[in-house]
């Protein structure tokens, strides 16, 4: 192969590594910039309050919380103590437990304790199929869901739906603050604290993509049946809202608590079926109408990284086939020494250190891009599979 596509191949996908990961960003954050330079300067002409008011009791709307359970014995517990505690006045507050095929104590758990509807599916389906049954189920035009090991802030309920007064909205998204161990926190904590910046930047632009699977509302209006199997139901329902012509609404106030995987195999696994999910939808959210800044920020922030670790292999195997010129034998020499890194980081997982969180931390994005070809993988070669996660 000539020498000058090689060089043409590294340098693109060098490019496109640094775009994804840090031009993207850049750019992201000065157009969210101007966007609220504008808004502060629209604000001191017209002197009129633009914070979103918190909703008094009376003007509460009727909302029914949807979650789906499956094998969730664990979590259900503290998962009913919480909704106890949230600040929504219960006789607008309607909760729908989707047991999907639970083969636990789940149902025994959520029958001892009343003040719920429980619908029982006998044999499990995903969670995809739990939501629509769920959302088909709920009596109110508001619909908030939840996963069971969620435990939300007491008035996150009454933050997500108090943007539904503006028409034009048609969902809202929450955000999530994980709990974990001390090697998740040293990577999957800090990876989660760099995507919700980018997601509050998205929000200024009007552009948010996708929502915390774990904490979002809508309009039950504005929900479409999902597909059996379909992986990635909080990228899939905020972008069908957006078809329709309604906006997707990202609240940094509306909060709730996850639980990460103990460690980076467990985070691994649900990564390739996020992988799954994503590269089977692709298709479809390409086709999916939207306004030019949430195309940009699809294709740079989600298409984007689905497609980084191809292009990082690409990267070295052509910068290995132009090792006999100086600079790429250089620029070959600092991808292997990476590698390296990442597989100390992966020799030395369980002993997470300050003078080793840097490795760990290459190790986690060696890992979660490794992930995305396997899932690639999962599904030319055995069509992925439906699964909870």
């Amino acid at each position: 192969m000539p020498t000058r596509l090689f060089e043409f191949i590294f340098w693109a996908s060098a490019f496109w590594c640094a775009y994804t990961y840090l031009l993207y960003p850049v750019l992201l954050w000065m157009a969210s910039v101007l966007v609220q330079v504008r808004r502060d300067w629209r604000y001191s002409c017209r002197a009129r309050e633009r914070r979103i008011e918190a909703l008094g009791v009376d003007d509460c709307p009727s909302v029914s919380l949807v979650i789906p359970v499956h094998n969730e014995e664990a979590f259900l517990a503290a998962k009913l103590d919480n909704l106890f505690e949230l600040d929504y006045p219960a006789s607008r507050l309607e909760t729908i437990f989707v047991a999907d095929g639970c083969t636990d104590s789940s149902v025994a758990l959520l029958r001892a304790r009343g003040g719920h509807r429980i619908i029982e599916l006998p044999r499990a389906q995903g969670k995809a199929n739990a939501l629509n049954v769920g959302v088909a189920a709920a009596r109110n035009e508001v619909v908030v869901l939840c996963d069971a090991a969620t435990l939300l802030a007491p008035d996150a309920v009454r933050k997500l739906v108090r943007h539904f007064h503006r028409p034009e909205v048609g969902l809202v998204c929450g955000t999530l603050q994980f709990e974990g161990s001390a090697e998740s926190r040293a990577t999957e904590g800090l990876y989660w604290r760099f995507e919700c910046l980018l997601r509050v930047f998205e929000a200024r632009l009007g552009a948010t993509l996708t929502a915390s699977g774990a904490l979002y509302a809508l309009r039950r209006s504005c929900f479409r049946p999902l597909a059996t199997g379909e992986l990635i139901d909080d990228f899939m329902i905020p972008m069908q809202t957006r078809a329709q012509g309604f906006s997707v609404v990202h609240d940094p106030e509306a909060r709730a608590t996850d639980f990460a995987a103990d460690d980076i195999e467990g985070e691994f696994s649900r990564r390739v079926r996020l992988a799954v999910g994503s590269f089977r939808a692709l298709g479809r959210l390409l086709r999916i109408r939207v306004g030019g800044l949430t195309r940009w920020a699809f294709l740079s922030h989600k298409v984007g990284r689905w497609l980084v670790p191809f292009v990082l292999m690409a990267a070295l195997v052509s910068s290995a086939a132009l090792a006999g010129q100086p600079l790429y034998r250089g620029l070959l020499l600092l991808q292997v020494c990476f590698y390296a890194w990442a597989g100390l980081g992966w020799a030395l997982r369980r002993r997470v250190s300050p003078k080793l969180r840097s490795a760990s931390f290459a190790y986690y994005l060696l890992a979660m891009n490794a992930a995305f070809v396997v899932g690639l993988a999962q599904i030319a070669f055995r069509h992925g599979e439906t699964k909870w996660h």
